[in-house]
């Protein structure tokens, strides 16, 4: 261990609280952020403990990245500073359920997906189905601000965190908002944590307002030969008095992907009577059905068997008028096979390539046919045809994926990201950088930074005011962050 560790180590010992730091290399390695190993690991098993934790690294003036199960600690920019991994996995316990009222009161460590095992007991459900599921911990997931395919339906964390109480910067415990809707009173300081990589607190409790699992869910997939057609149904279903759970629009590189690839995380059981999820297991591949050479509009919708059969004769007209090239109706046995990559895109764009480049642009959904057109003009300039994903509620998720280190060209990825940066200044949206290599990362951040967003003043005072010794990952913010 450096002289650095060391020093850690033996401080954190001294502390009343029964701790362990991690004082073997490889055992830190794994809470690396873009090669950047902490001096040392803290695991507390109470709040308490990890707010004495953030005195004591206050007091040093010593670095804190607060962690869950890792799974998205590669977002955003590489810290400055990286003393101690404050991991909060052992703070997991629902702390308030009532399901009449509809409300979770949870602790910030407990992993999504056995929160929702435990909700759907009473046939309910938290709409946060984001990549990585089977391992996200729920704190991880506000923090790191990725949304879900059911965003189209039930909108983002922000619509339904109740509040939310986390320790600031200077150890303190505070609480913001309530733990049921008709108590939420005061500013919504809780939705400051949506997105903020750490940088704000660390969350030690989480109150969500929760939602009846839907009534037998259904997948729609129609494939398309242009993307004009796809988007042109997409947007008349959007128009249309359905209200589908989630629609989407892949380009056929990101369905090349889906039909070959399955994500290496363990795939669980979402909803009740998924045929061949009822434990751990990968996703099935799509069967014949799926045309990855075509674009794909894919939409999912839930009710009593009059609905679903409105939704499957309105969907299948759209498809038809718009002329789509097949349609396939997705049952228990099917629809996880394209639902879960859809949760899980991100992830499979990530590991079909060692230097995958992920973006994310967000625009309103009127002109998303315009921004694809450049990309995918760009893409061919550039030679790094994008993997696409359009999303009817306004995110197009952007991802480069070149085979070898010598497909990559640093020009082409320049040209790239400065068209997306571009593309979101013309239409008035917002362009973040997601995950990408540290070294690629590293010549991406000039580029992000040169445009810094409107609003990153206004930031910076938020995280003086909530961290004045800014000793939350440093650094961790582009100017140009994926809040919200």
């Amino acid at each position: 261990m450096t002289a650095l560790t060391n020093n850690i180590a033996a401080k954190l010992g001294s502390l009343t609280v029964a701790l362990r730091d991690l004082a073997d290399p490889a055992d830190r390695e794994s809470y690396a952020i873009d090669g950047f190993i902490p001096g040392a690991v803290a695991r507390p098993s109470t709040t308490e403990e990890a707010a004495e934790i953030v005195r004591f690294a206050a007091k040093d003036k010593l670095a804190v990245v607060p962690v869950g199960a890792c799974t998205k600690l590669s977002i955003g920019a590489t810290p400055a500073r990286y003393d101690i991994a404050l991991d909060m996995s052992a703070i997991s316990q629902i702390s308030h359920y009532d399901p009449a009222d509809l409300t979770v009161s949870v602790e910030g460590g407990m992993p999504l997906a056995t929160l929702n095992a435990t909700l759907r007991e009473h046939n309910q459900f938290l709409p946060l189905l984001v990549p990585f599921y089977s391992q996200a911990t729920v704190a991880g997931t506000i923090a790191s601000g990725i949304d879900s395919p059911l965003r189209q339906a039930y909108g983002t964390a922000r619509d339904f965190l109740l509040g939310a109480e986390f320790i600031d910067g200077t150890g303190a415990l505070v609480k913001s908002g309530g733990r049921v809707v008709k108590n939420v009173t005061g500013y919504d300081l809780h939705k400051l944590l949506v997105g903020s990589l750490g940088t704000l607190g660390v969350i030690t409790r989480l109150n969500f307002r929760t939602f009846p699992a839907p009534l037998t869910p259904r997948g729609f997939l129609a494939s398309f030969p242009s993307q004009e057609a796809a988007l042109n149904a997409r947007r008349a279903v959007a128009g249309s008095p359905l209200s589908p759970l989630t629609l989407d629009v892949i380009n056929p590189r990101a369905a090349r992907i889906f039909s070959e690839r399955t994500p290496c995380m363990a795939e669980v059981s979402v909803f009740a009577g998924e045929s061949g999820q009822t434990g751990e297991g990968p996703l099935p591949l799509p069967g014949e059905w799926f045309h990855p050479r075509h674009w794909q509009l894919c939409a999912a919708f839930a009710g009593v068997p009059e609905v679903l059969d409105r939704y499957v004769r309105d969907l299948t007209r759209v498809a038809e008028r718009y002329g789509a090239t097949s349609i396939t109706i997705l049952d228990d046995a099917t629809r996880p096979s394209i639902w879960g990559r859809l949760r899980e895109a991100l992830a499979l764009f990530r590991e079909s390539s060692p230097f995958a480049v992920v973006l994310k642009l967000s625009l309103l959904p009127s002109v998303h046919a315009q921004a694809i057109t450049v990309l995918e003009s760009v893409g061919n300039a550039a030679k790094l045809l994008p993997a696409l994903i359009a999303r009817a509620s306004g995110t197009l998720y952007i991802a480069l994926l070149p085979d070898t280190v010598e497909d990559f060209s640093i020009e082409g990825l320049a040209l790239m990201t400065q068209e997306i940066i571009s593309l979101s200044h013309r239409f008035d949206g917002r362009a973040s950088l997601l995950f990408a290599p540290p070294t690629i990362k590293h010549l991406l951040e000039s580029a992000l930074n040169t445009h810094p967003h409107a609003d990153l003043t206004l930031m910076q005072r938020v995280k003086s005011a909530f961290d004045p010794q800014n000793i939350f990952s440093p650094g961790r913010l582009f100017s140009n962050p994926p809040w919200g």
